[in-house]
């Protein structure tokens, strides 16, 4: 029995060395796959990090792009200063501030007939500005209302003449209101932008269309003087010399002219005239209108 006791004990011994082993083994190897788990969490941790930095950082980006955008949209809306503002007594224009007080304003009315869209276009090779004051029976097919956003897009400003061009006197408020706000609306359709500026058929206005007028943010104007619907001037060289040369041309002056063969041809040597004489052609927009217009 003795001889058998020896080997046996050694085998056991062999036995519980190679399971010692095999469980260390097993430790270490998950050990290593906890170990590798932990790397890739990792890792990915990173990895979503840098996405997150990533996504951060487009926020960013487009967060200033927005900015940049409403600042430039900002830029585009914010409008000059006024420099002139009406005198309803006279019809004339005054200097606000320091703005140069020796102006007159070019207003070109009954448009667009026949030679509004010429006298833009002269009007624009000279680079000064004009009103267009228009009828709404000159606006009543597509080529006509193409014309007139042509007019407005080339940079003129568009006046409202009234729908019919009947004097207001002679209408009840309801055919005003068509008249006036009909036009108003007719306008905007055409060139996206409602009129800031009015002229009332021979320069008739009454309580309820100057009410009516404030109420739709406009400037209501009549005219220091024109001359282009007497027979006298319906010439050029007769039209532009009264034009140019009458006692009532003075600072702030508001002309009044009309789409019509003679004035057309009369306009660059009218324009040159009043330049010659010290004279800036105010620029519409400088004009003060009412808030919120």
């Amino acid at each position: 029995m003795k001889k058998w006791i020896l080997p046996i004990l050694i085998l056991l011994l062999l036995t519980a060395c190679n399971a010692s082993t095999q469980n260390n083994e097993q430790g270490q190897a998950s050990e290593d796959y906890q170990g590798n788990i932990g790397d890739q969490d990792q890792n990915e941790g990173t990895h979503l990090d840098d996405e997150n930095s990533e996504e951060d950082m487009s926020t960013s980006e487009n967060t200033n792009k927005d900015e940049d955008a409403e600042s430039t949209t900002g830029n585009k809306e914010n409008q000059e200063e006024p420099q002139y503002i009406l005198n309803l007594a006279n019809s004339s224009f005054e200097p606000i501030g320091d703005a140069n007080p020796d102006v007159v304003l070019l207003t070109i009315d009954d448009a667009p007939d026949r030679y509004a869209l010429e006298m833009a276009t002269t009007l624009k090779e000279l680079n000064v500005k004009a009103i267009f004051f228009v009828n709404g029976h000159f606006l009543q097919t597509k080529e006509e209302q193409a014309l007139l956003k042509e007019i407005y897009e080339m940079g003129f400003p568009i006046g409202n003449h009234t729908m019919n061009h009947k004097n207001l006197n002679q209408q009840t408020e309801e055919e005003q209101y068509a008249a006036i706000v009909g036009l108003s609306d007719l306008i905007e359709e055409i060139i996206g932008q409602r009129p800031k500026f009015f002229r009332a058929p021979f320069g008739e206005n009454t309580d309820y269309s100057n009410d009516l007028v404030a109420k739709e943010g406009m400037v209501r104007m009549n005219w220091t003087y024109g001359y282009d619907w007497e027979k006298e001037y319906t010439s050029a060289k007769a039209l532009a010399d009264i034009m140019v040369n009458t006692n009532l041309l003075k600072s702030g002056a508001n002309l009044l002219m009309h789409d019509r063969e003679w004035t057309n041809e009369a306009l660059r040597e009218i324009v040159k005239g009043l330049q010659e004489k010290g004279y800036e052609m105010v620029d519409p927009d400088l004009i003060e209108v009412p808030s919120g217009t």
